[in-house]
Parts: C-alpha cells; sequence; structure tokens
C-alpha cells in the first residue's frame, strides 16, 4: 500500500485520522515545526501556517526546503488573508503554492487526492527532450544525465512543456495544467514557478530553453 504523509501545523476541522482511498493510505501529522520530524514514507505534503507560535512560517518553509527529508515536500502556505504581498513572499521562501486559511480535512484531501491521483496514471512513462529528460516514477529531471533539483510544481511545470515541446502557454493554462484551476492562485505566481524552473535548468547547463513570449505566455522550445 502506497503512503502519503502530510505534516500541519495548525487545528484541522474534521479530525486528523489517517484516510483510506483504495491502495492508498494518507496520514496525518501534527507538527509545529520545533518538533523532531516524523518517519516520512516517499514525497510528503506540509500546509504551513502563516503564523505560528515560535516563527515564522515563512521560516518554517525555509527549513523545510533545508531538511533532506522534506526537500522535495510539496508545500502549500496556510494565508491568513488573501494579500498578494504574501503571496509572492511565500513562493519567495520555498512554497509551491498557498491557500487561504482556515483550512480543514476535506479541503486537505481534496487538494491532495487531485494532483496524487492525477500524477499516478503517468507514472510509468519517462520523457525526453534532446538532453533533457524526465523520470516520472522517481521524480527526477536530468540533463545530460545530471540531476536537476526541482519542488513539486517545477517538475510538473517541466513535465507538462516537455509533453508539448514548442507551444505557447499563458499562465492561465498553465495553472489549470497543474491541476490548480479551482485554488485562488493568481496568474504572476506562475512567474515565480517559471524563474525557479529557469534558475535549476541553467545551473545544471541546460541554458534558456524556457523561453517568454511577450504578451503570451511561455514555451519550452525544441532542441
Amino acid at each position: 500500500m502506497r503512503q502519503i504523509d502530510i505534516l500541519v501545523t495548525g487545528p484541522l476541522t474534521g479530525g486528523s485520522d489517517s484516510f483510506l482511498h483504495g491502495d492508498l493510505r494518507v496520514v496525518f501529522h501534527n507538527w509545529l515545526g520545533d518538533a523532531p520530524l516524523p518517519l516520512l514514507d516517499g514525497q510528503p505534503w506540509a500546509f504551513v501556517d502563516w503564523v505560528l507560535p515560535d516563527l515564522s512560517g515563512l521560516e518554517l518553509c525555509r527549513r523545510l526546503r533545508c531538511a533532506p527529508q522534506t526537500e522535495a515536500a510539496h508545500v502549500t502556505m496556510v494565508l491568513e488573508e488573501d494579500e498578494a504581498d504574501a503571496k509572492r513572499r511565500a513562493l519567495r521562501a520555498g512554497a509551491d503554492d498557498y491557500v487561504i486559511g482556515p483550512i480543514d480535512r476535506s479541503t486537505v484531501l481534496d487538494r491532495v487526492l487531485s494532483l496524487q491521483i492525477a500524477d499516478s496514471e503517468i507514472m510509468a512513462r519517462n520523457l525526453r527532450l534532446g538532453d533533457l529528460s524526465l523520470d516520472l516514477a522517481a521524480l527526477q529531471a536530468r540533463w545530460k544525465e545530471k540531476p536537476i533539483a526541482l519542488m513539486p510544481n517545477e517538475f510538473r511545470l517541466l513535465r507538462y512543456m516537455m509533453e508539448q515541446p514548442g507551444q505557447v502557454f499563458s499562465r492561465g493554462q498553465l495553472i489549470a495544467a497543474l491541476g490548480k484551476n479551482d485554488q485562488p492562485i493568481d496568474e504572476r505566481t506562475v512567474d515565480a514557478w517559471v524563474s525557479r524552473l529557469r534558475r535549476a535548468l541553467r545551473d545544471t547547463g541546460a541554458g534558456y530553453p524556457l523561453r517568454t513570449v511577450r504578451s503570451l505566455g511561455y514555451v519550452l522550445d525544441k532542441p
């Protein structure tokens, strides 16, 4: 049976008992950030509150990105209000996305399962575009066999664009493609995802294959 571990830093209406969905078990962990991490199975999720008792949610997000157990976690920042500056700061701290709190058990499960089930349908496939390759089962991107360090949203973004190279996508199309169309995601959030993906590609020697098309969106050029 597969398992998804979810770290939650605040109270969760509806309880935190484990949830079973077919061969998938979802396990909730109440965790404030100053305690040792629990044993995590695979790639975890984390829902981090903007305000915490002993440190800020932004600082905890940065710590999650630095810890080997959670550096590849899907991190969602739970904001207190729908503020553009808070969204930008969350993304700069390493969050994959955000949601306006308070959150409940159903909200968390809906978000996690919608992405998990969609991803499980393509897990057996690998993608290659020139010297760029994706191992979907291992969630690993490589350039000339050199690993590319990507967070979950950037990996999903690269996968989607590699499937349709040369196609120009608007910000709205990319938000929908990543399964976030029903969430309060600002279109400018896509710019942060693209910026982080570009930086990761550049740092591994891949150059600048992800190009901006003015007034239209973004395109991953064919080799």
